[in-house]
């Protein structure tokens, strides 16, 4: 921990395996038919404790986005406080909302100039967000709104 009680930040190494991660999960969610968009968990050493992809299509789940998917991956735990949300894209207030639910204090999202979720509540909640600005993450987003449109509309409920 440093003076101001904050945890010390993930290593470069570790965001970039995390972002890594996560863009094979979205990776995964548009292969298996659904929306690329992916996920994953890093405790604070930067080890991966869980992964989800965005698998509404897939389940028929409309809450079956890719964070809210890891973090079910994730399963009970007592240290949501110490760990770090990757995503692929910025999370939707859905997402942003179980986010704050469970006090995850960092979240570091691949890419939001496709959409720009619920950034400004995470951060007056005092969640850290990081934004990469990962052109392979925009590259998937705009490939779904190319292809896809429809289901991108469905997944955002437009």
């Amino acid at each position: 921990m440093s003076a101001s009680g904050s945890r010390p930040p993930l290593s470069h190494a570790a965001i970039s395996e995390g972002i890594d991660a996560a863009i094979e999960q979205a990776e995964k969610g548009w292969r298996e038919g659904g929306i690329p968009i992916g996920s994953v968990l890093l405790d604070a050493s930067g080890a991966i404790v869980a992964r989800g992809h965005n698998q509404r299509v897939q389940s028929g789940d409309p809450t079956a986005h890719a964070e809210v998917d890891c973090i079910r991956a994730a399963g009970r735990r007592r240290d949501w406080r110490s760990l770090t949300l990757v995503s692929t894209l910025s999370p939707c207030a859905m997402c942003s909302g179980t986010t704050i639910l469970f006090k995850i204090p960092s979240v570091i999202i691949g890419e939001n100039r496709t959409f720009l979720g619920a950034e400004e509540w995470m951060r007056k909640e005092g969640i850290s967000l990081r934004v990469l600005d990962d052109p392979r993450c925009i590259a998937l987003m705009e490939r779904m709104k190319r292809e896809k449109p429809d289901l991108w509309a469905e997944d955002i409920g437009e």
